[in-house]
């Protein structure tokens, strides 16, 4: 119950941070939110990590391989994600990417041995295709959003990357998490190692394309950054990374990878409610159907 708990609070946490979001990586650019987000999220649970003592839970190794989890899950899940929604527009990337929750049971049974029962996997079956039909048919906009950008095969691969870096990422930090790892020292690493990643990244870009002089501007506040985009930035990252991260690496320190995956994974279902409070517009009715699909399959799982 704690490991189901934990994953749907990081969906909730993942779901408030989208819609936070939305002005911030308008106005900076997503490369520029990203490393801003992850620049602050890090620094912040540095501290919190070495305030709390949780670095004692964490040995060379722990650290090396929550490091890695943090390159494949984060930079290589976020990196390919960026690319394919630029292609494919932002619903057909959620349906893409929520296979990342079945990948995820398959690699925990096949590497981990960790098998679920009938009724779960039918549960999990109903919450992936849940999730997928709540985004697929949430509107019929012919938004220029909606259009794909260059080639569909190119963006259906990219984005499938994307799901097999969450779910590599989720496999390879699940045994450090269940032999006791504190939750805030591991999502302190994985955030940190993101972090100076995305700004060597970033560094290398600008030095190919502008020289010494656009590599030292990363180092300044984005152009743009008024003192309210940097509270939604910093609240972004400290619910939707901060926070859903650690509840994350909590779920699955207690509970089986593709399930915590699978629960996580809800975010496109628990954001219905909330843009409807916030704009006043109600989803269509098809978004609804996928929802109470996707809720079925959540009953499934927590009363296996």
């Amino acid at each position: 119950m704690i490991a189901n708990m934990a994953a749907l609070g990081a969906a909730l946490c993942w779901a408030a941070g989208g819609l936070i979001a939305i002005g911030p990586v308008r106005v900076l650019g997503s490369i520029a939110f990203n490393r801003l987000r992850l620049t602050i999220v890090g620094s912040g649970l540095l501290l919190a990590a070495t305030l709390m003592g949780g670095w004692h839970t964490l040995d060379t190794g722990a650290v090396l391989t929550l490091a890695l989890s943090g390159l494949l899950g984060i930079v290589m899940g976020d990196m390919a994600l960026f690319w394919s929604l630029s292609r494919l527009g932002p619903r057909r990337n959620v349906v893409i990417y929520a296979a990342n929750a079945p990948l995820t049971a398959l690699l925990a049974y096949a590497l981990l041995g960790e098998a679920l029962g009938p009724w779960t996997v039918i549960g999990v079956a109903l919450v992936t295709m849940g999730v997928m039909l709540a985004v697929a048919l949430r509107s019929g906009s012919t938004h220029s959003w909606e259009a794909v950008q260059g080639s569909l095969v190119a963006g259906v691969s990219v984005c499938l990357v994307a799901a097999v870096g969450q779910a590599a990422g989720s496999i390879i930090a699940k045994p450090v998490m269940a032999a006791g790892a504190d939750p805030v020292a591991s999502a302190a690493v994985r955030v940190t190692t993101a972090a100076l990643m995305f700004t060597l990244i970033g560094t290398l870009s600008a030095l190919r394309s502008g020289g010494a002089a656009a590599a030292a501007g990363l180092f300044r506040l984005p152009p743009g950054l008024t003192p309210r985009l940097a509270l939604q930035v910093a609240g972004n990252g400290l619910i939707g990374v901060g926070l859903g991260m650690t509840l994350l690496l909590v779920g699955l320190a207690n509970g089986n990878a593709g399930v915590v995956a699978t629960l996580s994974a809800l975010s496109p279902v628990l954001i219905l409610p909330m843009i409807w409070i916030l704009t006043g517009q109600r989803p269509a009715a098809g978004a609804w159907i996928g929802a109470a699909v996707a809720v079925a399959g959540v009953a499934l799982i927590v009363n296996r």
